[in-house]
């Protein structure tokens, strides 16, 4: 139990919570008891009514570690921090849709001349119970053994419930409100809503500092495109996105940044590799940890290692029996095809139950006897003082000796089962990887020995080489992608009112086919076997390619509509229309009302662009200018729309039509030649 950040409660008896600003952070904050004869008990749930009676259940058994993967010990307290992923309940949904509102952000422009700055608009989501599928509980847990107390001891969690899996704000905030739960009680979740309501809304991909009573958080939240469409978050921009690699490297890529891939995969680091293909392609997974942090940090940091492909199958860092999910998975029998997920789980139960799983993994090592487990800095809850035996000498690919691979097939013959007996890292899987080991990276990772402060140090270092790693590995797996989203631009001298080319069309056939002609270039044929389409096919038919493929076009769309947008702001319209026959200048007059309207309409829905006003008006103006060099019958005829003529009333000018005296625009005379 580490020392929890500097905090201290203002005390200002005006401080009161926004419940409105506090859903753009947090669902509720919940405090559960074990009870001995009840079983798990929400004894507090702050804002009230924010769960159906289903969730609260849900939350509560969720809350926990399992009793069987729990090493008895007589220390006096034991703290733990992890976090688990469930569904929300339908009858929830729909109850608590108003309270329960999501923060969209719209980016916009600022200036036509500064395409990167953008400005966050707060708007409420549509009532779509799909917006709310998931719910994001971060647990802070205390397990305090006395011999004096019934059955030797207690345990009690505080809970955040989000429907953001921002673990960069959750981590920290929970160091802070946990221990301050259990010094002034039911207190603290007041006090600590209050602060988070008023934090400004949360800005995807940004950095952005949190106050929290006289302490400061200062976080990265993940981008946006890693965010999944029921959290309500769009982002217009394409320069981040895959596949193109992140101009500015400090800014998150994916979800779980901060996650420990380091020190959770360390003894099977080799195996990086064949999961981050088992990611790619949505292959299901069962993570095996003794304790809930540790099972939960593997899941995050494979979630976050295909960054920045966002992963669209469902994951669970923490699952347990009493999940709803559950029965349904213990029902497959053999031969039955186990839905895309990755679950991370601490009872061994699972090995017999959810046999179907394809692919096990097993991390982490069992909890020491030490009367204080630490919280890492970046990894809450992971534990140090490893065993020995864990350098990476051992991942030298010279040193294979006869017995490491008589251990290596033994373990292989065994099966998963032989964790029931004793804990061991290992991944057992039948897939064969495509991608090779890049030893290089591997040479690069410092071991920095069992001194928690320096090994925690190490870490850091060695995170951010293999995360910069599978950054690139994935961006240039994606990198064939890249013609079907880029955006044209008109050329100098073109006509920019019409409306733009379409995009590429896609066809899976086409595509396999040119790139097994084109090569899947240098960077990935140096780390990949001859069979790399194979991957390519099984990535196509995967459950992480349409959802990713989907959402890039239609940014890539987005950014088309914005430059070819910003080159009519440009476009000088008098000279365009010049040499135009007749026929061209009324699709014209047609294609610069079109877009008139269309602004007019975002306007009307809440979405206009921060240069709303200007735009309207260099519109009117190339409107009105088309309209002065159409011949007069074609004039009296447009203006008998009564739409279109208040649209050129508005223009301060009015039209002169060779002669004749001045024609009000908007006022067509009954016994007007026709």
């Amino acid at each position: 139990m580490s020392r929890s950040p500097s905090f201290a409660v203002k005390q200002e008896h005006s401080l009161k919570t926004d419940l409105e600003s506090l859903q753009q952070w947090v669902v509720a904050f919940c405090i559960i008891r074990f009870d001995l004869e009840q079983g798990q008990l929400i004894e507090e749930c702050y804002p009230p009514g924010s769960l159906s009676n289903e969730e609260e259940l849900d939350v509560a058994f969720s809350s926990f570690p399992d009793s069987v993967s729990q090493n008895q010990n007589r220390s006096s307290i034991h703290d733990c921090i992890f976090f688990f992923r469930i569904q929300r309940r339908k009858s929830s949904e729909q109850r608590n849709v108003n309270s329960s509102e999501t923060v969209e952000i719209d980016d916009k422009e600022v200036s036509s001349n500064s395409m990167k700055e953008k400005v966050i608009n707060r708007r409420k989501i549509r009532n779509d119970t799909k917006q709310l599928k998931y719910l994001y509980g971060y647990v802070f847990n205390r397990q305090r053994h006395d011999e004096r107390l019934r059955r030797g001891g207690e345990q009690k969690s505080v809970v955040i419930l989000s429907h953001n899996p921002y673990s960069s704000v959750f981590r920290p905030l929970l160091q802070i409100m946990g221990p301050l739960y259990f010094d002034i009680g039911k207190k603290a979740l007041e006090h600590i809503a209050a602060y988070v309501s008023m934090w400004p809304a949360p800005v995807p991909g940004k950095h952005m500092e949190l106050p929290i009573g006289n302490a400061l958080l200062k976080v990265s939240l993940p981008p946006a495109h890693s965010l999944s469409f029921e959290i309500g978050m769009f982002e217009e921009s394409a320069s981040a996105m895959a596949p193109f690699l992140p101009n500015n490297q400090s800014i998150p890529q994916g979800l779980f940044h901060d996650s420990d891939i380091f020190g959770t995969f360390r003894s099977i680091l080799l195996q990086l590799w064949l999961l981050w293909e088992l990611l790619l392609i949505g292959e299901p997974i069962l993570i095996i940890g003794p304790t809930p942090p540790q099972c939960c940090e593997a899941v995050a940091s494979l979630v976050s290692l295909v960054a920045p492909l966002p992963c669209s199958i469902d994951f669970r860092p923490y699952f347990t029996i009493h999940d709803p999910d559950f029965k349904h998975l213990n029902s497959l029998r053999e031969g039955d095809t186990f839905p895309p997920m990755i679950l991370g789980v601490t009872n061994l139960f699972f090995l017999k139950a959810l046999r179907n799983i394809p692919h096990i993994v097993s991390v982490g090592s069992p909890a020491l006897n030490s009367n204080q487990v630490p919280f890492a800095s970046r990894s809450a809850g992971r534990i140090h003082g490893r065993p020995e035996g864990f350098g990476l000498q051992q991942l030298s690919l010279k040193k294979f000796s006869p017995s490491s691979l008589l251990s290596a097939v033994k373990l292989r013959r065994d099966g998963p089962l032989c964790l029931m007996t004793e804990h061991k890292e290992a991944v057992w899987s039948t897939y064969v990887a495509t991608t090779k080991p890049d030893t290089s990276i591997l040479n690069r990772l410092i071991d920095a020995g069992m001194l928690p402060r320096v090994e925690e140090s190490m870490s850091v270092v060695n995170n951010e080489i293999l995360r910069r790693h599978f950054l690139e590995l994935t961006t240039n797996f994606l990198a064939p992608f890249g013609p079907y989203f880029r955006a044209t631009t008109p050329s100098e001298g073109s006509l920019p009112f019409i409306d733009p080319p379409p995009l590429p069309p896609f066809d899976a056939d086409e595509f396999l086919a040119n790139l097994s002609a084109r090569g899947v270039g240098k960077f990935l044929s140096k780390r990949m076997k001859s069979n790399w389409l194979d991957l390519y096919k099984r990535f196509l038919n995967g459950p992480n390619f349409m959802p990713w493929f989907q959402r890039r076009l239609t940014v890539a769309e987005q950014e088309q509509h914005r430059l070819w947008r910003q080159a009519r702001m440009k476009a000088d319209i008098k000279l365009l229309i010049s040499k135009m026959p007749e026929l061209e200048i009324v699709d014209y007059f047609n294609a610069i009302e079109r877009h008139l309207h269309g602004e007019i309409q975002m306007e009307k829905l809440g979405r206009a662009a921060v240069d709303f006003t200007e735009t309207c008006q260099k519109l009117k103006k190339d409107l009105q200018a088309v309209f002065n060099v159409l011949p007069k019958d074609m004039q009296q005829l447009l203006l008998m729309n009564p739409e279109r003529a208040a649209l050129l009333q508005l223009s301060s000018e009015p039209t002169k039509l060779p002669g004749r005296p001045s024609l009000q625009i908007g006022v067509v005379s009954s016994t007007s030649s026709r």
